[in-house]
């Protein structure tokens, strides 16, 4: 057997793992179909396909967008492959799916080019399942057939399940300022649902992980999708200050909140140190002496302190802490230079423009909190 066949054969596996944990995680989420109940069926298993199918369509355009940029210049890369996640509470199944460039892509025109495509393709795919989801929604009715524990409030559940019962998990679904376009403009605003309960309608649930996901790509660093395009509008110098200004605002407001002023002392004396520790461990991305990594990393988490002294109720999203995190330690804040430097035509200059842009109508500041 070849090697390129058993890489072929590894990424269907991938995929086929991908969609049974996707699946499994659509039926939890939408259908309170938890794989770890008993009475669990294959009815229970293939209704998860309402959330799955469409999440990792969106997900296959968007990865397609760059395999299929990268083979028309000749660049040879591979075929997705997709990260599954375990089947584990509150998973959506799956950690998104990469392609691998099997050569250095040395004209910065192509790896714009290549960057772009992705969350453009991606971005069209989700405006057509949410276009879909939110044309088709249910009665809100529907809301009982998943929690039959509502129907002895009525429709007016809202304001006495999330107060009242201390026994469910609360989850609430931060909008974006593309999905507050859908609500406002394109549903029937009798049949919207209540934000805790947008994840029970798996067209709109897997439109908004794809919107998340396709933000996540977007932001303008290092070797994101959207650093490569900075990369194309500014050139090496400008994206190195820009990226590294944009990082350390996403890790300000992350952990915004974190560590403040009202915890108990042993626990600031604990709580201190080991997350200046993580903060310099996130900015050694930023390629700067030791010295000047940890000064970074004293100064953030002084200035959150601050202001979280000042305004208590002033909070960050710590889950962006983790993928902070990564891109400080694998993906890196810079974009490596090219060799070939041409600036960019005014046709590639608007997409870039546009690409932007779209990270900013995607981005949800606190996109899911669980409570």
């Amino acid at each position: 057997m070849s090697k390129e066949t058993r890489r072929l054969l590894l990424q269907v596996l991938l995929f086929v793992l991908t969609l049974i944990t996707t699946t499994i995680a659509g039926a939890e989420w939408s259908y309170g179909k938890s794989i770890y109940a008993p009475g669990y069926t294959w009815a229970d298993f293939f209704s998860g396909l309402h959330f799955s199918v469409p999440f990792l369509l969106i997900l296959t355009v968007h990865e397609l967008g760059h395999y299929l940029t990268a083979r028309h210049y000749g660049v040879n890369s591979s075929l997705p492959y997709y990260i599954p996640m375990p089947p584990f509470p509150l998973s959506i199944g799956t950690m998104g799916a990469i392609i691998r460039l099997r050569e250095r892509v040395r004209s910065m025109k192509i790896n714009f080019d290549i960057g772009i495509a992705g969350p453009l393709a991606g971005f069209i795919m989700a405006l057509i399942v949410l276009f879909y989801g939110f044309l088709t929604l249910p009665p809100p009715e529907h809301i009982f057939e998943i929690h039959p524990e509502y129907e002895a409030y009525g429709l007016d559940y809202a304001e006495h399940v999330y107060a009242e019962r201390e026994d469910i998990v609360d989850v609430w679904i931060g909008k974006n300022l593309l999905f507050l376009f859908f609500e406002y403009m394109v549903a029937d605003p009798s049949r919207m649902p209540n934000p805790h309960e947008i994840m029970h309608y798996p067209y709109l649930f897997s439109g908004f992980l794809a919107l998340i996901f396709t933000s996540l790509n977007l932001l303008p660093i290092g070797q994101l999708d959207g650093g490569h395009v900075l990369y194309g509008l500014v050139g090496f110098h400008r994206h190195r200050m820009i990226a590294s200004i944009i990082f350390l605002a996403f890790v300000f407001y992350a952990g915004l909140g974190l560590v403040h002023p009202a915890m108990p002392i042993d626990d600031l004396v604990i709580y201190i140190p080991a997350y200046i520790i993580f903060l310099t461990f996130c900015f050694k991305g930023l390629k700067l002496p030791m010295r000047d990594t940890i000064m970074y990393a004293m100064l953030v988490f002084a200035m959150q302190f601050v202001v979280t002294w000042l305004r208590p109720g002033v909070t960050g999203y710590t889950g962006w802490l983790l993928f902070a995190l990564i891109i400080g330690r694998l993906a890196g804040v810079l974009h490596p230079p090219s060799e070939i430097e041409e600036p960019l035509d005014s046709n590639r200059q608007v997409l870039g423009w546009i690409a932007l842009i779209i990270f900013v109508l995607c981005f949800s500041p606190n996109p899911i909190e669980i409570r």
